[in-house]
């Protein structure tokens, strides 16, 4: 389905399921920390998942939109359908396919990893990044295409949040983050091939679909290195030690990733403390003095 472009919720369900359709419940569910979300029931019995904030973030959603057809199209994992976007009254809004609960297969964390591998092994070009800018978070993040991974994360990741969070910092991990900065091409290998990611995938990026299979959702979406994303999956409780196992069967993972992770984490912790303030400021200054 091509995703539309509209001026309306009632627009939209109407162009997407015919013109006698429409909302008849709204119900308001859990989506993350900075949108409001909802599970709209429609009069044709079907369901659609609803995303609104101010109208100002209108780019917000679009990016999301893009990053979810981006997962979609290797056709590795499942990652709902985004089915429109717009700007109703004064909020913006995302439509997308509405995920059924379900029961997780037996072999549910298995096939994650099994999944997720398949989608880093995936071709997607040569370069590192994205046709377009999106966001981490609410974050804004620079994907403009470069041929080193590194030499990426240096300046389209780390460069930004750092500049962002300059003066949250003590001179001390002033100091330690910016020799981290400059040492990075001696800390971080060049990957042996391009990997699509998800972006920001940790447990409330995942959730059981209808197929009783792991579904991904709310996407910081680039080309980058799989290693950044098996960080970011480890960097709030991690999953299972089987989802890791089945992932090294597909994809297989070097042994030196251990010592690379938090460097890789480095990235969302400073995205944390420049979202959600002065509580993530112990963890970027000891991440900081590790590898300073």
């Amino acid at each position: 389905m091509t995703m539309l472009s509209v001026n309306s919720i009632d627009s939209a369900i109407s162009a997407l399921f015919g013109p006698s359709v429409r909302v008849v419940d709204r119900q308001r569910v859990a989506g993350g920390d900075i949108n409001r979300a909802y599970r709209l029931g429609l009069s044709s019995g079907e369901y659609v998942f609803l995303k609104c904030n101010r109208a100002g973030l209108l780019d917000m959603f679009n990016a999301e939109a893009r990053g979810l057809e981006a997962l979609r199209a290797p056709g590795t994992i499942g990652v709902p359908e985004p089915l429109a976007v717009g700007v109703d009254a004064t909020e913006a809004f995302l439509i997308m396919e509405y995920l059924s609960p379900a029961s997780r297969r037996a072999d549910y964390w298995e096939t994650f990893g099994h999944e997720l591998a398949a989608l880093h092994r995936a071709e997607c070009g040569s370069y590192f990044g994205f046709p377009t800018d999106n966001y981490i978070g609410s974050t804004p993040q620079i994907n403009t295409p470069m041929d080193s991974w590194v030499a990426f994360f240096h300046e389209r990741r780390l460069i930004p949040q750092m500049k962002l969070a300059w003066g949250l910092l003590d001179d001390r991990t002033r100091r330690d983050l910016t020799s981290v900065i400059e040492r990075l091409d001696t800390l971080l290998p060049e990957p042996a091939f391009p990997s699509l990611i998800h972006g920001d995938l940790w447990s409330g990026n995942a959730l059981c679909g209808p197929d009783g299979k792991a579904w991904i959702l709310d996407p910081a979406a680039y080309v980058g290195y799989f290693e950044a994303e098996l960080a970011m999956t480890e960097l709030f409780g991690g999953f299972p030690e089987r989802f890791y196992r089945a992932y090294n069967e597909v994809n297989p993972i070097d042994c030196g990733y251990r010592d690379r992770r938090d460097l890789y984490n480095f990235y969302h912790l400073l995205n944390h403390l420049n979202l959600f303030g002065l509580s993530y400021l112990s963890n970027v200054s000891s991440i900081a003095k590790r590898y300073a």
